[in-house]
């Protein structure tokens, strides 16, 4: 059976073909590879990332202690106290009425 004369040299249509078809089979299925492991390394950093998110929000929040109250006003018997006092020293003479009044506008506030 004789077909025709063999080519010798370049292949022919069919020949190119099949080449293309191989070359780009071979790289469809590089790239998907490639494409697979790159998803799943991404895949992997996401879940470490939500993980570490997790976490931090799990630990408790440092927290600032409150900052101190601020100084009571002297208490209305402690107030009256001191003025009965300053009362006194006037009436025994120990302050004059210029002393008297200036300790009291300063204790009143």
């Amino acid at each position: 059976m004789v077909f025709g004369p063999r080519r010798v040299g370049r292949p022919g249509l069919l020949g190119t073909a099949a080449r293309t078809a191989a070359v780009v089979g071979t790289a469809t299925a590089t790239r998907n590879a490639v494409n697979r492991r790159a998803q799943r390394k991404y895949s992997q950093q996401d879940e470490q990332e939500y993980y570490d998110q997790q976490q931090a929000y799990a630990q408790p929040q440092q927290q600032y202690a409150p900052p101190p109250p601020a100084p009571a006003p002297p208490a209305e018997d402690e107030m009256i106290t001191k003025l009965k006092q300053l009362g006194e020293l006037h009436n025994q003479g120990v302050l004059s009425d210029e002393e008297f009044a200036s300790a009291k506008a300063k204790l009143l506030g």
